[in-house]
């Protein structure tokens, strides 16, 4: 699924919604401990009671990186769970010198089937080049996330603008093959505005709605500007809604998706 064909499915579900695995070994239910694999379990849970509103599922590697060789295991079957007429995004944040980003280019959409992935655009337009390479995958650079830190680097001025602007421009400039995204935390409204001046059409990954204090609102309405489309990713208030159960789980995402279509 590339990123034209996540735009039919926005229609076809008239919603915006992400959600985002960040499947922590430490909450999930209690009895899922007892089975063979808990992370996957859970995550099967969770696709389940969701499968049928959101329009995307966005796994953070660092969640099961951190398991080792069994939570990579839990991840590759993730993925081979999710439909495949949802996006499926890695929330990988690579970014290397360009042999290494092709390796890494490799692993997250040949060995592991992803659909797109996030990368770091610090040391520049070639260690993102070998994602961009695959025309049919989808890449979400980064340039203005919710993090707090996030000020240490990318507000500061290079020239007459902000190092998140300049990002932006090098992202329109890469988007030869229709297939670049930009991430932009929903924490970061008040610069949302300049971005949409200088990212033209380009789909934004927006993370940082619910649990972050995000608004679902300005994300949406902003993010939509210039033909644009916004993925609005939720992951704790979705996952770890309420008890964890699945009940819990399909209440959270039917009121996430209640929302945006008010809002639509």
């Amino acid at each position: 699924m590339n990123l034209e064909q996540i735009i039919s499915s926005i229609k076809q579900k008239k919603s915006y919604l992400c959600v985002g695995l960040d499947t922590d070994i430490n909450k999930i239910p209690k009895h899922l401990l007892k089975t063979a694999d808990p992370v996957f379990e859970f995550n099967k849970i969770i696709i389940d009671a969701t499968k049928d509103l959101v329009i995307a599922y966005k796994p953070n590697l660092a969640f099961y990186e951190s398991l080792g060789a069994k939570g990579i295991e839990s991840l590759r079957k993730t993925i081979e769970y999710i439909p495949n007429n949802i996006f499926k995004i890695a929330d990988a944040k690579r970014g290397d010198i360009g042999n290494s980003s092709k390796y890494y280019a490799e692993a997250i959409f040949k060995t592991l089937n992803y659909d797109s992935i996030t990368v770091s655009p610090y040391m520049g337009e070639d260690s993102i080049q070998p994602f961009c390479e695959y025309s049919d995958k989808g890449v979400f650079i980064l340039c203005l996330t919710s993090n707090s830190g996030s000020s240490n680097f990318q507000n500061k001025k290079i020239g007459d603008k902000e190092l998140y602007l300049h990002v932006s421009e090098l992202a329109v400039t890469m988007n030869v093959n229709n297939n670049i995204g930009l991430v932009v935390g929903a924490t970061q409204n008040n610069q949302m505005e300049f971005i949409k001046n200088y990212s033209a059409d380009l789909p934004w990954l927006i993370p940082g709605v619910g649990f972050q204090g995000g608004s679902l609102e300005d994300s949406i309405v902003i993010g939509s500007k210039n033909s644009s489309t916004p993925i609005i990713n939720i992951s704790r208030g979705i996952i770890y809604a309420g008890n964890g159960t699945i009940d819990d789980i399909r209440i959270a995402t039917e009121d996430y998706t209640k929302k945006i279509r008010n809002i639509l």
